[in-house]
């Protein structure tokens, strides 16, 4: 799955949408490990949390573009860096699901969900978002089944 969707800064959240009473941040835990990221469009860099630096096989918790892609599948790492791309230029929302190769072989898949504002105006460019890291692994080979 790989989307992105225009945003527009001046419209307002629908009235409500943030009120959400069956939100239950433990039942999300039991599931998966949530953890959020930022990028800045200036430098180019992205920060990620203790997790996810982890999960992707990083050492450092500050990385670029394609070396946070460097553990996805192949095929989709060409999508996710167009939909960054794109994300880049207008201010947008997006989110993609992928699996990263663990050192082990062992594969984790993995759910983005962000936003962007762009370069517009005066301001630097900046993204923002989650990552989800289901709890549990697929054994080395496998795949996941109607990728979209």
């Amino acid at each position: 799955m790989f989307k992105i969707a225009k945003a527009s800064l001046a419209v307002p959240f629908a009235p409500g949408s943030l009120e959400f009473s069956g939100h239950d941040p433990d039942l999300m835990a039991q599931f998966c490990v949530s953890e959020g990221w930022t990028g800045d469009l200036a430098s180019g860099l992205i920060k990620l949390g203790q997790w996810s630096t982890m999960l992707h096989g990083l050492s450092t918790s500050e990385c670029g573009l394609l070396s946070l892609m460097n553990c996805y599948d192949a095929p989709d790492r060409t999508r996710i860096l167009d939909l960054f791309e794109q994300a880049a230029a207008a201010s947008s929302s997006f989110c993609y699901s992928t699996t990263a190769l663990g050192s082990s072989g062992h594969r984790q898949p993995i759910f983005c969900v962000g936003e962007s504002i762009s370069t517009e105006g005066n301001h630097a460019g900046s993204m923002v978002g989650v990552f989800l890291f289901p709890r549990f692994k697929m054994e080395p080979g496998s795949q996941l089944a109607n990728r979209q």
